[in-house]
């Protein structure tokens, strides 16, 4: 009869939160975070104290994913909604009332200083993984009408602030709900193909399109600027298009296996721009090589294979949408950074997932791994 009454032991007790943690895509995160730090340690070793904070961004992104872990994902979808409500107000608000920074609006005052465009990275494929969910079995062309005007108007405030790099994320991560929820082929082909001739259109025609005085509509003329100088970088080389040049020389320079650790000269003379930021990916190639990088994309593959594992798996519509469009928001992370400090992209403000330095970023990839574990705790449940 004692042992009945026995007091469970402090592992009887925290074992419950680790049961049905995803083994495999917390290797992988572990991989790609240690690789961050040893690169950050690099790169920021004279740039202040970005590598403590790196860390400490680290271990907080750490303890968000093991608490959004333990919700499961009924609950994650009654929070959906009043999520977007806020966030979208938040974007409101910026328009209204933001704090201006080098001509852009993106923040706002509410006692500390927020960012709220990066509320609609999560927020925006719970919404529309809610939208569907509430259809499943009866989807009709109005709900994915519907469900691209939830997206557009998040997508068109944050455009406007102007973020191309922070409306990219959220437009994919909102486009992959809807591509997994069943949208035909062939409404996607033909955008697809409208996109490919427009930028073959544009290649063709970069000297007349980008030469002085010629303007642009739509665009703002920052992101004209920035295609015109991926187009030819050459055109300003001390100048716009001194980040992209910059960045192809460090990717180069390294070589097979790298110039070795702490002993990039592109890195440590400065010459790569937002070398713990946007451009570590240059930093990291110069000094790893070839083989490092392969090494590090092979790690994003594996982590981007999971996570769409775990979504095939899901035991709900639900968890299955939001699964996948959480996994293809570490994708577009990773090909958009990559792609622009190799000079196939336009330059645009996205970091490189656990690599690059921001705690406001660093927060939103630790929800995200939370979500898919989450959603991968909830399938061994349901298996149990």
């Amino acid at each position: 009869m004692s042992a009945v009454f026995d007091k469970p032991s402090l592992w009887q007790r925290t074992t419950p939160f680790f049961v049905g943690f995803d083994g495999p895509l917390a290797f992988a995160v572990f991989l790609l975070a240690s690789a961050g730090l040893l690169i950050m340690y690099s790169s920021g070793y004279d740039h202040g104290s970005r590598f403590m904070d790196h860390g400490r961004n680290t271990l907080i992104a750490g303890a968000i994913m093991f608490v959004v872990a333990q919700i499961p994902p009924q609950r994650l979808m009654a929070l959906a909604v009043p999520i977007y409500i806020a966030g979208v107000a938040l974007l409101i608000a910026v328009a209204i009332f933001g704090i201006t920074k080098k001509g852009a609006r993106r923040w706002l005052n509410i006692g500390v200083v927020i960012q709220p465009s990066e509320i609609l990275k999560i927020a925006m494929p719970l919404m529309l993984a809610w939208w569907f969910q509430k259809r499943e079995g009866q989807l009709r062309p109005l709900d994915f009408v519907m469900a691209i005007l939830l997206l557009v108007v998040p997508v068109g405030l944050i455009m406007k602030q102007p973020d191309l790099g922070t409306s990219l994320l959220v437009l994919a991560s909102g486009l992959a709900v809807i591509f997994f929820a069943g949208l035909s082929w062939k409404l996607i082909l033909p955008p697809v193909l409208l996109g490919l001739v427009g930028i073959l259109l544009l290649v063709w025609f970069e000297p007349q399109l980008c030469a002085d005085g010629v303007r642009w509509p739509v665009l703002h003329d920052y992101q004209q600027q920035r295609i015109c100088t991926l187009l030819d970088p050459t055109r300003d080389p001390l100048g716009k298009g001194f980040h992209i040049i910059q960045g192809m020389i460090a990717i180069g320079s390294g070589g097979l296996s790298g110039k070795g650790f702490m002993a990039g000269t592109q890195t440590h003379l400065e010459f790569i721009p937002e070398r713990t930021t946007d451009f570590i990916f240059a930093a990291f190639s110069e000094e790893f090589g070839l083989v490092g990088n392969l090494m590090l994309i092979a790690a994003f593959i594996f982590l981007i294979l999971r996570g769409l594992v775990i979504a095939m798996e899901a035991p709900t519509l639900f968890s299955r949408l939001l699964a996948g469009a959480v996994t293809m928001i570490f994708f577009t992370y990773a090909f958009v950074n990559m792609g622009m400090v190799s000079g196939i992209l336009p330059v645009v403000g996205v970091p490189l997932p656990f690599i690059s330095y921001g705690g406001t970023a660093m927060v939103t990839l630790g929800l995200a791994v939370g979500i898919l574990m989450s959603v991968a705790k909830a399938k061994r449940l349901v298996q149990s």
